[in-house]
């Protein structure tokens, strides 16, 4: 019996922590920025993963969108539930990349705070949309 309370409120609680969080409006500066980065470009079928990425070719919008370029085509990422932190330039994104060296959907990336070096949180990769030039 004592077995089977511990697996309930267990359940219970897994299922309080994965309560979708629901995405808020972007600031109209995020919206701005947007919209200046993806001029000219249209919207293609989502992808589950992206090859290595280096670190200049990631650009931070806000805690919901994550750009990254390769080539002639940017690369749109909404983490599911955000990435809470990411947006005030005091973090940084910490990748691990295995295997075969890209980065997919489902990955967890860590946040470090720059000025201290701890840890600040993660969040997981959605799928990526990409957004070639148009023509």
């Amino acid at each position: 019996m004592k077995a089977s309370a511990t697996v309930m409120v267990t359940m219970a609680c897994l299922a309080g922590c994965s309560a979708p969080v629901a995405q808020p409006a972007p600031t109209p500066e995020a919206s701005a920025q947007l919209t200046r980065e993806l001029a000219g470009r249209t919207a293609g079928a989502p992808i589950r993963c992206l090859p290595r990425y280096g670190s200049t070719d990631v650009q931070v919008i806000d805690d919901w969108t994550v750009l990254f370029r390769q080539g002639g085509t940017v690369y749109v990422q909404h983490p599911p539930g955000g990435c809470s932190g990411i947006g005030s330039n005091r973090n940084t994104m910490v990748s691990r990349i295995w295997g075969n060296g890209q980065v997919c959907s489902g990955d967890i990336q860590h946040l470090v705070d720059l000025s201290t070096g701890i840890g600040g949180g993660s969040c997981v990769f959605g799928p990526f949309i990409p957004y070639p030039r148009a023509g």
